[in-house]
Parts: C-alpha cells; structure tokens; sequence
C-alpha cells in the first residue's frame, strides 16, 4: 500500500525541519505544505486537526500533531 504523508509546516519550526529529516532518514516520501504561505493550506490543517501550531502530518489521514516519532513510527507502520 504507497503511504500518502503529507507535513504541514513552516520554514523557521525547528520540529518541522526535525520531522522532515525523521521521514527522509527513513526513505519515507512526503509532500511537505508551507502554511505560512498558502492561507487555504493553513485553514486545511486547522480544520483537520483543532490545531495552528505545525508540524501536523496527515499519515493516510491519520492526524498527528507535532513530532511524536513514536505515533509517527505506528502511523507509517516501520
């Protein structure tokens, strides 16, 4: 099953550069979304999780927010 991941983040969030590099490390692709420049990407994210903090990843639709490696590791099954 090809896992769509997609990261909500912004240039300066150092757990977004952290996140990104976790996912790179371990050869996951991702569609990585600057929300401090795409308004309707930002609205996306909060709707989909309550939140305005980054990163927020949507691992095949399943919401997790921040770099919590763990939930992160179950959601991507490695």
């Amino acid at each position: 099953m090809d896992r769509i991941v997609k990261i909500y983040t912004t240039p300066t969030c150092p757990y977004c550069i952290m996140v990104k590099q976790f996912l790179k490390d371990n050869n996951i692709d991702f569609e990585n979304i600057d929300v401090s420049s795409d308004q309707l990407a930002a609205e996306e994210m909060m709707q989909k999780s309550g939140q305005m903090g980054v990163p927020v990843l949507d691992v095949n639709g399943e919401v997790i927010i921040g770099f919590d490696k763990e939930a992160i590791i179950r959601a991507l099954g490695i």
